[in-house]
């Protein structure tokens, strides 16, 4: 990169102009979109310079006061009303004369704390007594824990607990909400304690005690997020940019302008007609939440990330959503589609039925889809959400079963000498035997399968059963000293994603 002044800056733009494919865009007060008043910045996208503070006054001067509530707009659905009346009780000082915090702010600050410093529940409600105690008469500070969930789960930021199997094998919910042990391996749903066993189980006059489960997942719904981004006029506009305001100069400026954007387009024509549907990108893969390498612990976060906003805002932290975090304290390889079923399945009714939202631009209610369109991740994160086994014999994804594999015996590991089928015909390469496998090159590339033959293909193995406890087999051999040694088989993963949708 050459640094130039800002003087040879100025000489070069009057003296050569401006690139032709040049257009306004990050940062600038009206762009090619035709009139985005808000400036975007580097850091935080559209308003994380604003302060909560901010945002929650630009709601309510927005939406409510007139705008909302006029007499040509439509109804506002259940979900919008719980929250512009939360925005209405987030105008009110948070005590009389109070100009630094409202209600909600103090709220959401006080989970902001608990969050970063580990607070109990416990904790966090004698805070509140503390508050409710020191602040002057007429302050609106909820007198309880439950008051403050209460407020957060309205703001869209609460998450549920789905209890797992501690060998990752099933999530009890919908039919195994009610058991004790997991279907699969027989493990106890709770965690047992010295205590409890001495004790047996306890008479009828002893207070029962609260159950501990082995394993949580912590569950964050993605519909009422996306629903928010369209009760905020300024954001309902970023969501429809790359149908309005994206350049078309047959340039890759934006995902919209790929091959799988457009095929989806092409193929479900309903879904493309309304700019407002989201396409979604799925990004997950693990990691030591301590940061200490003499501790092993591996969390996976499952983030989805939504595509219709601008090129410069689709990556933004501030936009990314959070679905899940699967806990450790290993990977849970294949065992990953157990986690991802509550996903697949809010996903799954996106898709097929959408959901009532309400749009501030427009101010009408329209019903919100969305579609999952990719996922994000690096070749190992792939054959854990993928289910194909990506190493091994046929440890290539595109070539298939055709994959051509070469095992090294003295290097003890698989090696792949079929990449020259894909370079074009009469490449100098391909006649190269000396550089590769002694062999010349004649064949063409694999052609790769499609939708339907890979359905097919998946369907003819036997389905995995998940779970820790019967990931592996084992062959017992006996050795000539008449000790036993054991050899792990694994078998061939099935070809496609089993979470296709």
């Amino acid at each position: 990169m050459s640094y130039k002044t800002v003087n040879e800056v100025r000489s070069h733009l009057l003296h050569r102009g401006f690139s032709e494919s040049f257009i306004l865009g990050e940062g600038e007060e009206k762009d090619s979109f035709g009139g985005i008043s808000e400036r975007v910045d580097n850091e935080g996208g559209t308003g994380d310079r604003d302060s909560i503070k901010d945002m929650m006054e630009s709601l309510i001067r927005g939406s409510i006061h007139g705008e909302i509530m006029g007499t040509e707009s439509e109804e506002l659905n259940e979900s919008a009303k719980t929250f512009f009346k939360l925005l209405t009780e987030a105008k009110r000082e948070l005590y009389p004369g109070c100009k630094e915090a409202t209600k909600v702010s103090f709220i959401v600050r006080l989970f902001q704390i608990k969050c970063m410093y580990g607070l109990s529940n416990n904790a966090l409600e004698a805070i509140i007594g503390l508050f409710s105690l020191l602040l002057p008469e007429g302050h609106c500070v909820p007198d309880t824990l439950e008051k403050v969930q209460k407020v957060v789960r309205d703001l869209g930021l609460d998450y549920e607990k789905i209890h797992a199997c501690i060998n990752d094998c099933v999530l009890f919910r919908k039919e195994y909400a009610d058991m004790d042990t997991c279907p699969t391996c027989g493990e106890s749903r709770w965690k047992t304690s010295n205590s409890d066993e001495k004790e047996g189980s306890c008479s009828d006059d002893a207070a029962p005690k609260r159950r501990v489960p082995q394993k949580i997942l912590r569950y964050f719904p993605v519909t009422p997020r996306l629903q928010r981004l369209y009760m905020r006029a300024n954001t309902s506009e970023y969501m429809r940019w790359h149908k309005e305001g994206l350049v078309e100069d047959g340039k890759i400026r934006h995902p919209a302008n790929s091959m799988a954007w457009k095929h989806v387009d092409q193929q479900f024509e309903d879904f493309a007609l309304d700019p407002r549907n989201v396409r979604l990108g799925l990004a997950s893969d693990g990691f030591n939440p301590f940061g200490m390498l003499n501790v092993t612990y591996t969390t996976w976060p499952v983030i989805l990330i939504p595509y219709n906003l601008l090129s410069w805002l689709c990556l933004k932290q501030s936009f990314w959503m959070m679905s899940m975090l699967i806990p450790g304290p290993k990977s849970p390889g294949n065992n990953i589609d157990v986690y991802l079923q509550p996903l697949i399945d809010e996903l799954k009714d996106l898709w097929l039925k959408g959901v009532q939202t309400w749009d501030a631009k427009v101010k009408k209610n329209f019903t919100l889809r969305a579609v999952l369109l990719w996922t994000i991740n690096d070749f190992s994160a792939y054959g854990m959400l993928s289910g194909w086994s990506t190493k091994g014999k046929f440890a290539c994804p595109y070539c298939n079963k055709d994959t051509d594999y070469l095992w090294l015996k003295y290097g003890s590991k698989h090696c792949y000498m079929g990449h020259r089928r894909f370079l074009p015909k009469g490449h100098k390469w391909r006649r190269n035997k000396v550089s590769f496998n002694n062999k010349v090159e004649n064949r063409d590339p694999p052609v790769p399968l499609t939708g339907e033959q890979v359905l097919q293909q998946y369907e003819s193995f036997e389905q995995v059963t998940f779970g820790k406890a019967s990931k592996k087999r084992s062959n017992v051999t006996k050795k000539p000293d008449g000790t036993t040694r054991g050899r792990k088989v694994f078998s061939l993963n099935c070809l496609t994603g089993k979470h296709c949708l």
